[in-house]
Order: structure tokens, then C-alpha cells, then sequence
């Protein structure tokens, strides 16, 4: 097939998400290996998102790729009620990974349907019905997970269900400007102490579940200050609500370890995960369901259940991911470029007037774009870009071979895992050559 017919059969046939259709122009890719991909023209970009932030291992991985091949050659597919060797395996795994004793694991197919389903294991669970999510934040676009959702992306399915409550989490950089914060564990008790109060407006006993990405992800790459997770958990203790930890986007060493939420001294009821878990090479995602929630199914029926729940080729694919982390000593490249990243954007940040300030924990970061430093105006307002300023700026990345995307006036930075020092910064050059033009935008 002619190359420049493939983009027309897809402007034809397909619908691209997130998209006014005819403003778009999808590039053709033709090949795509360890943190690169190469279009019909042959130019090659540095995929530093990793695609949607799940190709952490990178294009091609040969051990994943083997693994698909050789599950679907034994069993491609089989019901999800029946016990399957990469089933058990999969799911001890992940298990093992996450610390949390004697979990069980219900698998699913993507971010959104593993918040869907953890919406409706805390529900079946506490026997509450109001669950709490942050602003600024995303779960997924599906009907439950898009409630849980917390911004624009929430708009199309409201009015939607009832009982899907948000709060106000820390976000320092845009606080109130009556807010003086002389410590993170000011800005913790700050926000907690909204919260709390929301809880007792809200009604205690009403509320199911507290959902938090442990790392607020394309909004901004939003770490948790000392002691907020913690006073999270202690909130739901009192209350007898589940902690449920969103890490889709931030699981699977993306922070460094392989949860981020065992960077901090907490234990989630729940943990939602998916991209990572294979790289995006087949689709699986999951909620890893804690003892004491697990073992409260041993008689009652868990009202859950999906056609491709623990698919075998997905199951194949996650045991064959998480060995490679292993073997690839992900963790510590992830520490080792990550202090990188971390001292190539403080540069960045120190050099340009465009950047308010950047963020970044592992190798997940992002860049706030501002129209100036001391007024913290936005460089688009939220929800609000009518000149398409962004897309022109991940236009002027792309051209240079940075291949990224943005989310209201921030720009993503999460490159695959095994990147190495030298390919980081050249790709970081790239990044500070077309902030010098986004510096003259704004003069």
C-alpha cells in the first residue's frame, strides 16, 4: 500500500480520538524500535511520552513480542472462568510486585475498565454509594471512570450517575493566593483539612471510596506533598472509607518504584492499574483487591465480570513485562536518568521565561507553560486554547524529532525506561531549542 494512501484511508474510515476530524494530519509511522519511531518519510522522533505513557520498555521488545507469539500459538483465547496457567502466573506476579500480602487480582482490559470496576468493588463492599475524586485529574472516559474524572474530559458524560463527589487536591504552584506555604507538610494539612471537611458535609457514612492517582499524571505530573497520602489514609481509617490508588499512568517503575505509592507510608485498599503492565503491546489493565476486601468474596458474588477478564495472550504479555523489568534493571536506570532529567530541567526551568515551573518524579515530568513568571498567568487558560497555541508548540517538537504530547498549558515529559543518558539529553535539546522560540512567543 502507497503510504500516502494509508493516511487517507484513515482519515476516511477512521474516527482519532480527542479530535475535531478535520483538524487533524496523523502521521504515518512505518517502524518503531527501542525509544524511537520513524514516519513514511523516514524521519525518525524520540517517543518522549512513551506513546500515552505506557510503552515503558520501548518498541520491539523481543521477549514480550515472543511471549504473545507463544501464547497464541497454546491457547489464544479461553473464558475468563476457567484456571489457565499465564492466569496464575499474571496475576502472583503482579501480587508479588505490589507488597501487598495475600491480594488478590481482578483483571480487565484497560485504565478505565479497572476504575469501573474498583468504583463498583467499593460500592458492593462498604455498602456506601458516594465516591470522591480529585480536580484535576483523569480515570478513564468511560461512563464511571469518566465521573471519577476530574477534568474537561468529564464534561461529555455529565449528568451522568449520581454520587460522584470532587475535592480540591495539592497543587502548591496554583494554590489560593492567600496560601503561604513555608513547608509541604503545610501544604498537606492544608488540603487535608478541606477534605476532611467535605467528608463530614458529605456524609461519613454515605462515602464508598477516596480515589486518588498517586501521581497526578497529564495534568501536570502533581506530587504529593510530605504526609498527604498519609493523612489520606488516615482519613479513610477513621471513616471506614477504601483508599483506592490510581496507577495506571504512575505504576510500573514509571516513578522509580514499581508502584508509586510505595514511595510513601501507605497502603491502598485498591490499586487500579493497566499501561505499563505490558507496554501497550496487548491490552490488559487490573485492580489488585487488598486481604481483607479479597476475602469478603470468599461468599458473597463479586458483581464483576468482562468477556476478556484475564485474557491469555495479556496474562503472557505481563509475565514476559515484569521479568524484563527485572532483567533490564529498569528500577535503577529510572534512578539514574531520572536524577538526569531532573537537573536538565531545573536548567530549563532556570533558562526560560516560558516555564512557571516543572515537576518531576522517576521519568515522569511535565513543564507548566506560563505568559510570565511572576504573575503565573497560563500560557493557554484552562480548557481554553482558540489559536491552537499548544498544538503548534508539540508541532515545533515534532519537527525537531521530539515526539510528546500536552494537556492544557503543560507539556509531557515521560520517556521510555530504558532510555539512556545520551539519548535523554539529546532529546532535552530539542526540547530547550523550541522553548527559546516559545521565550519569544511571549515577549
Amino acid at each position: 500500500m502507497i503510504m500516502s494512501d494509508i493516511k487517507e484511508m484513515s482519515l476516511k474510515y477512521n474516527l482519532h480520538s480527542w479530535s475535531a476530524q478535520k483538524a487533524i494530519n496523523p502521521t504515518v509511522v512505518t517502524k518503531a524500535e527501542g525509544i524511537y519511531f520513524w514516519d513514511e518519510d523516514g524521519n525518525q522522533y524520540y517517543d518522549m511520552s512513551s506513546q500515552l505513557v505506557n510503552s515503558n520498555l520501548g518498541h520491539g521488545n523481543k521477549a514480550i513480542v515472543e511471549a504473545i507469539k507463544d501464547q497464541a500459538d497454546k491457547i489464544p483465547f479461553i473464558g475468563p472462568g476457567y484456571a489457565l496457567d499465564v492466569r496464575s502466573e499474571a496475576a502472583k506476579a503482579i501480587v508479588e510486585a505490589s507488597g501487598l500480602e495475600d491480594s488478590k487480582v481482578f483483571f480487565t482490559n484497560a485504565g478505565a475498565e479497572s476504575n469501573e470496576n474498583a468504583i463498583k468493588i467499593a460500592k458492593q463492599y462498604t455498602d456506601r454509594w458516594k465516591i470522591f475524586s480529585m480536580y484535576r485529574c483523569y480515570h478513564g472516559s468511560s461512563a464511571g471512570a469518566g465521573m471519577l474524572t476530574g477534568e474537561p474530559r468529564k464534561f461529555i458524560n455529565e449528568p451522568g450517575a449520581p454520587g460522584f463527589i470532587k475535592y480540591d487536591g495539592p497543587y502548591a504552584y496554583r494554590a489560593p493566593k492567600a496560601c503561604k506555604f513555608k513547608t509541604e507538610e503545610d501544604i498537606s494539612a492544608f488540603y487535608l483539612e478541606l477534605l476532611e471537611n467535605q467528608i463530614q458535609y458529605e456524609g461519613p457514612h454515605q462515602i464508598a471510596a477516596i480515589f486518588i492517582e498517586t501521581v497526578v499524571g497529564s495534568n501536570g505530573i502533581l506530587i504529593p506533598p510530605k504526609g498527604y497520602l498519609e493523612g489520606i489514609r488516615a482519613l479513610c481509617d477513621t471513616y471506614g472509607i477504601l483508599m483506592v490508588c490510581d496507577e495506571v499512568m504512575a505504576g510500573w517503575y514509571r516513578t522509580g518504584s514499581c508502584f508509586a505509592w510505595q514511595q510513601f507510608n501507605v497502603k491502598p485498599d485498591l490499586v487500579t492499574f493497566a499501561k505499563g503492565s505490558t507496554c501497550g503491546y496487548v491490552p490488559l489493565g487490573g485492580v489488585i483487591v487488598s486481604k481483607k476486601i479479597a476475602e469478603s468474596f470468599d461468599h458473597e458474588k463479586m458483581w464483576c465480570g468482562l468477556t476478556y477478564s484475564a485474557h491469555p495472550i495479556g496474562c503472557a504479555a505481563a509475565v514476559a513485562t515484569l521479568k524484563e523489568y527485572k532483567r533490564l534493571h529498569i528500577e535503577d536506570n529510572v534512578a539514574a536518568q531520572g536524577k538526569v532529567l531532573g537537573e536538565l530541567l531545573a536548567n530549563l526551568q532556570a533558562k526560560h521565561a516560558c516555564i512557571g515551573e516543572s515537576r518531576q518524579i522517576g521519568l515522569f515530568s511535565a513543564i507548566e507553560l506560563v505568559k510570565s513568571k511572576e504573575t503565573k498567568e497560563p500560557l493557554v487558560a484552562f480548557n481554553y486554547d482558540p489559536d491552537g497555541l499548544m498544538n503548534k508548540i508539540i508541532g515545533m517538537l515534532k519537527a525537531e524529532g521530539f515526539a510528546t504530547y500536552s494537556h492544557e498549558n503543560m507539556i509531557i515529559i515521560a520517556p521510555p525506561l530504558i532510555i539512556t543518558e545520551e539519548e535523554l539529553r539529546t532529546a532535552m535539546k530539542m526540547l530547550d531549542k523550541v522553548l527559546d522560540s516559545v521565550d519569544n512567543m511571549i515577549q
